[in-house]
C-alpha cells in the first residue's frame, strides 16, 4: 500500500517529521472528536507508531497521504484490521485545510480499489459516528451503503457502512 498513487495523491509511511501535524490536529476537540477524541502529544505520538506497528504486522494500514506537487501532508486514509475489531476498515481524517478538495474521494476510492482488488479482503465497512455527517457523505461517495449500527469497543455506538 505504501507508494499506492492518485492523480494528485502519494501514499506513505508515517515519519518523525509529520508528528507535528498529528498533535496539532488531535489537540483541537473540533478534529478529533470522531477519531477517538483529543490526545496529548504523548499520545498523539504513539498513535503514529501504533499505525506504522499495524503496516508492519499486516501490510496496510492508515498511511500518510500527500500531495504530490507540494509534498504536502493532507492526513490519512487506510484501512485497519485490529485482532479486536469486527471487521477491517476504510478509515480517514483530513487535515482541515485540506478538506473540501476532494481528496478524501481521491484516496478514498484508490483505498476501496486495492482492498478488494489487491487485497482480496472478504468484507470491507467505515464506522462512523451517527453524528458526523461529512463521514458518511464521503462513505456514500465512495459507494458504501448503511448496513445498521455496532458498539464499537470503546468508541461507542457506530453506524457501518459497507463496501461492495
Amino acid at each position: 500500500m505504501i507508494g499506492l498513487e492518485t492523480e494528485r495523491l502519494t501514499f506513505r509511511q508515517w515519519q518523525k517529521s509529520d508528528f507535528k501535524a498529528i498533535a496539532d490536529f488531535f489537540s483541537i476537540a473540533d478534529n478529533a472528536r470522531y477519531v477517538g477524541g483529543v490526545k496529548t502529544p504523548e499520545e498523539a505520538w504513539r498513535l503514529m507508531a501504533t499505525y506504522i506497528g499495524h503496516y508492519t504486522l499486516f501490510g496496510y494500514s492508515y498511511l500518510a497521504v500527500e500531495t504530490k506537487d507540494a509534498q504536502q501532508l493532507i492526513g490519512t486514509v487506510g484501512l485497519w484490521n485490529s485482532e479486536v475489531w469486527p471487521e477491517p476498515e476504510l478509515g480517514y481524517w483530513l487535515l482541515p485545510e485540506a478538506q473540501g478538495k476532494g481528496y478524501g474521494v481521491e484516496a478514498g476510492l484508490a483505498t476501496k480499489q486495492f482492498a478488494l482488488e489487491e487485497l482480496k479482503l472478504n468484507s470491507l465497512v467505515s464506522y462512523i459516528d451517527e453524528a458526523n455527517e461529512p463521514s458518511k457523505k464521503l462513505a456514500l461517495a465512495l459507494g458504501a451503503k448503511l448496513d445498521g449500527t455496532v458498539d464499537l469497543l470503546d468508541f461507542g455506538l457506530h453506524e457501518v457502512y459497507r463496501y461492495k
